[in-house]
């Protein structure tokens, strides 16, 4: 396809833009730092009649080894953050991290972000997820969030019950709604020294529990309802005996059973197997097939 766009790249690997660090190429990809670069893009691809394929931070993402076709977005350098301290809210882009967000709030005195330190995605994948840890969650402090349809082409708000929120989903979810920007009401004018505090003892608590150590996607599987089923999708996983497991180069982590390790050297077909394997170990022996969380491009 000759004369491309100075923004549209052939043949890109997607690895690098993955937490599992794994993944064939993109057929095209782009990374726009703005939302007039993001929709020439979209206008491009359309015009070429392209699928288009949106990523965030890559933390909570498979792609397969035979890469992806069409045109894939990468938003994680949508960034901005501004704050409003006398409604208390604060203004982010879809490709500001979790984390640094959590620990900007932190510095300011701004307290109900904290439990965003330990998880490593981007603020569109908070929403998109309804992201949480520590007890908190996304929906507990979204207030709206500005999305882009690929279908309609043109944004609009949406508020908390539009998004149909439930345990780590929401309704844009294998949706064509792209997130641009969310805003979040949080409590200003607290002690920095103390919110810092509680930030960094979540962090330490998630660190000395959960392997960070080697490329993961965090949590490969959602936890079972808690009213069918007490134990967590880890502590399955541990029972079943599967703490160790080894398919290729990839690794049920032995210090959490819910991550899979990329030891060095993993494909993305190894992280597959690994995870149709541990699901088919525990419907066996427990009844229940476990939900992956992550999601997987490029497998069908």
């Amino acid at each position: 396809m000759p004369n491309l766009p100075t923004l549209i790249r052939p043949s890109q690997t997607l690895a690098a833009y993955t937490s599992f660090k794994v993944g064939g190429s993109a057929e095209f990809f782009a990374a726009p730092r703005n939302l007039s670069e993001l929709q020439a893009a979209i206008a491009w691809a359309k015009a070429q009649n392209l699928k288009i394929t949106c990523l965030g931070a890559g933390s909570n993402l498979l792609i397969s080894d035979r890469g992806l076709t069409g045109l894939v977005i990468c938003t994680k350098y949508l960034r901005g953050i501004s704050f409003d301290r006398e409604k208390g809210q604060v203004y982010a882009m879809a490709g500001e991290s979790g984390v640094s967000l959590a620990r900007q709030v932190a510095a300011k005195g701004w307290s109900g972000l904290e439990w965003a330190i330990g998880i490593p995605g981007s603020v569109g994948g908070l929403v998109v997820m309804n992201a949480g840890a520590q007890g908190g969650c996304t929906a507990d402090c979204l207030i709206e969030t500005e999305v882009f349809s690929l279908s309609e082409n043109s944004s609009q708000l949406l508020r908390v019950p539009d998004l149909d929120y439930q345990y780590r989903s929401s309704n844009l979810q294998n949706s064509d709604r792209l997130v641009l920007k969310a805003t979040l009401q949080l409590t200003p004018d607290q002690d920095p020294t103390v919110i810092s505090a509680k930030t960094s003892s979540f962090l330490r608590q998630r660190q000395t529990t959960q392997p960070y150590h080697l490329p993961s996607c965090g949590s490969v599987f959602r936890n079972p309802q808690p009213q069918i089923i007490p134990q967590s999708a880890g502590q399955l996983i541990e029972a079943t005996g599967l703490k160790g497991f080894q398919v290729g180069r990839a690794q049920v982590a032995e210090l959490h059973a819910n991550f899979i390790l990329n030891l060095g050297g993993a494909t993305a077909s190894d992280i597959f197997r690994l995870i149709t394997h541990v699901q088919t170990e525990v419907e066996q022996k427990w009844g229940i097939r476990l939900e992956p969380e992550v999601k997987m491009l490029g497998f069908a």
